[in-house]
């Protein structure tokens, strides 16, 4: 049986109970009080911070994009102000609320609010987003005085682009447009403001190959917001470094007469400075307005600039390939010449046809042209001639004298898409058909059909190069931020001068002696005379049957089964100074469709004078009116 306690042994027990109860308490509050004066002092400079984060807030400043100059100096692209709306998610709270309210002030469309929700969505909720733009300082004054009503929405004021010449240019400076998922899914970019809704990069051309020197840097502002999140002051403000200016080597007044001269034709012609490279025009026909993309392309106007027949969104100069046709003679005759082949005086006879193997491969004249040297092989273009040539000479070796000439490699020039073309090699038709090279081919390939393929670009680089002597490569940009871009290939050719010589002779007698190919097309004005070579490309197959009853004329076919025509020449003949090179898509015969072209391009050019460069310096920000589009010096 237990016994009962004594008041002493209870006294004892509550005694402990309390120290130990009165330790613990005492635990707690030093705990306490040292995680307060952790708080309070030790952490207090953090949690000050921040507080200050939550009503400080941090915005991107876009910089202006780079302008664009011609080589004289006129603007091709420059920025115009605009005034837009932006708006923060987190700060509105209810964003379609505030949308809907905003709605009442300025245009702002169901579809258009839609929108901009599901742009805030995709992105982080501190991210302004541009809800309406294109507006007047009445809607900006509106905004602003309604501010208390209208958390997390701020009038900004943007840049927008214009492209004066409009279509003139659209193939060389491209366009810009908004950054889209897919931009930011295949760049490697880390800018921050390509994060910026609706702000607008290079998509195509010179803007986008040259995007990063253009854009500029973002600057920042720190502003204080109250509880609403309305703007209260700007604590500091950091400017955004505007994109470098860039100049062309283009001429303005030649590119827009150019395209004048080739309106109504699916057409490309290049005119190059043999001296230094320069790209004087680079003109495909027809272009399209720039400016529809800036601020949104109707579906009507882009489905009819997608299924246009004439492809106008292709800058055919150096997108298209085609097969160069007689002007590919200079490049057959040139590596006959080199390789010892043949001589000058020798004569091979034409009979309209040569047969090899049991095919006949028939010149373009079908009573033949008799007995041809090489220099009324070219006057006249005759093609037995250099069927003949092509089994001496080879295909490697003709290729390889292509290559030299600027065929069948790619020319960095400042915009995306440049194509290197064909100049076909054994090896080349193995790796790429899966079949072995025949004699045909070597045939075909010179006169310029078959595997053969060429820019308009390069053809125009391969004139340059036969008319000076020298390894001119193309050049677009003349000076980025004031720094002038090299000159390359001022170094002589490996070609004979004697040769050379030879072959300019005969392009020479092509235009201006009686029986040659465009002699209808020659300039008579003194000091100004062309000498150059036409061609025409095929692009359909003439059956043994069809010759039998007659080859079936250009004009009584479908558009796009005539043949291209092409022309290549240069100016002046005694001291040349411009190479050019035609095509005009399915335009039949290269004397009538594309040599008067050429000759009026080339005296228009010649007519212009000196085209000198403005100093960069001395560029002028203020664009040249429209009215000047096209004006003669």
């Amino acid at each position: 049986m237990r016994k009962p306690q004594g008041p002493g042994r209870k006294r004892v027990k509550l005694a402990r109970r309390s120290v130990i109860l009165g330790g613990s308490m005492a635990g707690v509050m030093g705990v306490l009080g040292w995680r307060m004066r952790q708080l309070g002092v030790e952490q207090s400079k953090q949690f000050r911070l921040l507080a200050e984060e939550n009503r400080v807030n941090i915005r991107l400043i876009p910089p202006a994009r780079g302008l664009i100059f011609d080589r004289r100096g006129a603007a091709l692209a420059y920025n115009a102000p605009i005034y837009k709306i932006d708006m923060v998610r987190e700060q509105a709270k209810d964003p379609e609320a505030v949308l809907r309210r905003l709605a009442t002030l300025i245009p702002l469309s169901d579809a258009e609010i839609t929108n901009a929700l599901e742009q805030m969505a995709k992105r982080r909720a501190f991210v302004p987003v541009t809800v309406a733009q294109d507006l007047d300082w009445t809607h900006i004054a509106a905004v602003s005085a309604n501010a208390p009503a209208l958390p997390g929405i701020s009038p900004e004021l943007g840049h927008y682009r214009i492209y004066p010449y409009a279509d003139d240019f659209s193939h060389i400076l491209g366009r810009v447009g908004p950054v889209s998922d897919y931009d930011l899914s295949r760049i490697d970019d880390k800018d921050p403001l390509l994060l910026i809704p609706r702000f607008q990069i290079g998509k195509t051309g010179l803007e986008n190959k040259l995007e990063r020197h253009l854009r500029g840097s973002a600057g920042e502002k720190r502003i204080e917001v109250n509880s609403i999140g309305r703007v209260m002051r700007v604590l500091s403000r950091e400017e955004s470094s505007p994109g470098v200016n860039v100049q062309m080597t283009t001429d303005n007044r030649l590119q827009s007469y150019t395209l004048k001269r080739i309106k109504g034709e699916s057409a490309a012609v290049v005119v190059m400075d043999i001296h230094n490279g320069d790209l004087l025009t680079l003109a495909s026909a027809p272009g399209y307005d720039p400016n529809m993309f800036v601020r949104g392309i109707s579906v009507d106007n882009w489905n009819a600039l997608n299924t246009d027949k004439y492809k106008p969104l292709l800058n055919k100069t150096v997108t298209g390939l085609y097969p160069p046709g007689s002007t590919y003679k200079m490049v057959s005759a040139l590596a006959a010449l080199e390789g010892g082949f043949i001589k000058p005086s020798e004569k091979i006879h034409c009979g309209g046809y040569l047969e090899v193997y049991s095919h006949r491969f028939h010149c373009w004249r079908s009573g033949g042209h008799g007995k041809m040297d090489l220099h009324n092989s070219l006057k006249q273009s005759c093609d037995v001639y250099y069927y003949d040539v092509a089994q001496r000479v080879g295909i490697e070796n003709m290729s390889a004298m292509a290559r030299k000439l600027g065929i069948g490699v790619s020319h960095d020039i400042s915009l995306p898409g440049v194509r290197a073309g064909v100049a076909p090699t054994k090896n080349w038709k193995f790796k790429t058909k899966k079949k072995d090279w025949v004699v045909g081919d070597s045939l075909n390939a010179a006169i310029g059909q078959g595997f053969v393929l060429a820019s308009p670009m390069q053809l125009a680089v391969m004139t340059a190069r036969i008319s000076s002597g020298n390894k001119i490569s193309p050049r677009l940009v003349n000076a980025i931020d004031d720094h002038p871009q090299p000159v390359n290939g001022r170094e002589p050719l490996d070609i004979d001068p004697a040769n050379l010589a030879h072959v300019r002779k005969a392009m020479f007698a092509v235009v201006n002696e009686p029986s040659g190919t465009a002699r209808g097309s020659h300039i008579r004005a003194k000091g100004m005379q062309m000498a150059g070579k036409t061609g025409t490309s095929q692009v359909r197959f003439i059956t043994k049957e069809e010759r039998a009853r007659g080859v079936i004329r250009n004009e009584d076919l479908p558009w796009d089964r005539r043949d291209h025509a092409l022309f290549v020449g240069y100016a002046p003949y005694d001291n040349p100074r411009f190479a050019i090179s035609v095509v005009v898509e399915h335009g039949g015969g290269g004397s009538r469709a594309a040599a008067p072209i050429a000759r009026d391009v080339l005296k228009f050019a010649m007519e212009l004078g000196e085209m000198d460069y403005k100093a960069p310096e001395k560029l002028s920000t203020t664009p040249i009116p429209l009215a000047n589009k096209g004006d003669k010096a």
